[in-house]
């Protein structure tokens, strides 16, 4: 791409209207241009390439070890810098309070925007994900990922009634075609499995599901595109589902991760973290219901 623009960033420009085509703003990337048009894009400023430390951004510190640190994720946080937001990131406050976590990226064991990220959550998903402080961390955290030895387990609920008690959904996950922002389920994407349990059928104030959900990998927005393939989108998702009104705010979905169980990387014990849901997400589970 003539701009070195990520899909991300160059899907943010055309929903912004920074793309015309002589004169009229173009919104679809598949758009084809013609001898003769003339086409005008303002590109975003050139970033830096770094993270600034910011002591503003609130973390919320669950476990704090040498090596790495698990933090309980809030809702609306966005995880690292994007095309969607440069500044106010929980890797900004990170770096605030551990500023060694800024060798990550001198040393070439991560990107820039991303120093100490094994894993992700999405914006609207709360809930704990685990850090990287040293190299040992992150070689160790992100190695135990990659052979799927990090166990992550979340609370998501659905719309509808799911009719089976337990079930796995494995269908591969793949940018979408149509829209370069979302993924999709496709025949050449990358290999998923996500398990869900029943946890608690409500049919007030709609039909909902409250399932446990566990990752076999963890592809982007793999929860959420597997519930919606299934006909059950996670509650207030207005990506992969739809919005409505639930008591919720509108760019928080019901999806919490709740545990998050790995190796310590020094000294080979078994860490479980866990995390209970919040209390802006209670407000749909029947009362007296233990999680």
């Amino acid at each position: 791409m003539l701009t070195g623009l990520s899909r991300s960033e160059t899907s943010a420009m055309l929903a912004s209207g920074a793309v015309r085509i002589d004169d009229k703003v173009v919104v679809k990337a598949s758009m084809n241009v013609e001898t003769g048009q003339h086409l005008v894009a303002v590109l975003p400023l050139a970033d830096s390439g770094d993270v600034a430390p910011d002591p503003t951004v609130e973390v919320d510190i669950v476990v704090d070890d040498e090596d790495f640190c698990v933090v309980n994720k809030a809702p609306g946080q966005v995880v690292h810098p994007g095309a969607g937001q440069r500044t106010g990131t929980l890797v900004a406050g990170l770096l605030a309070r551990y500023p060694q976590m800024a060798d990550l990226v001198a040393t070439g064991l991560c990107e820039p925007l991303r120093p100490g990220i094994v894993h992700r959550l999405d914006k609207g998903t709360s809930g704990v994900m685990v850090v990287a402080k040293t190299p040992e961390g992150f070689i160790s955290l992100s190695t135990q990922l990659s052979e799927r030895l990090i166990e992550r387990t979340y609370l998501g609920m659905v719309e509808g009634h799911v009719a089976e008690e337990r079930g796995v959904v494995d269908a591969p996950i793949g940018r979408s075609m149509r829209t370069p922002t979302m993924m999709a389920v496709r025949a050449d994407g990358r290999p998923a499995r996500t398990g869900y349990e029943v946890l608690a059928r409500i049919d007030k104030p709609n039909a909902m599901t409250l399932l446990r959900l566990g990752l076999d990998t963890g592809r982007t927005h793999q929860i959420r595109v597997h519930m919606a393939k299934i006909g059950h989108p996670i509650v207030n998702d207005a990506r992969y589902g739809h919005r409505r009104e639930r008591r919720l705010d509108e760019d928080r979905f019901f999806l919490h991760s709740t545990t998050l169980s790995f190796t310590h990387p020094r000294t080979d014990e078994l860490v479980v973290t866990h995390v209970a849901l919040p209390d802006d997400l209670r407000v749909l589970v029947p009362e007296g219901l233990e999680l």
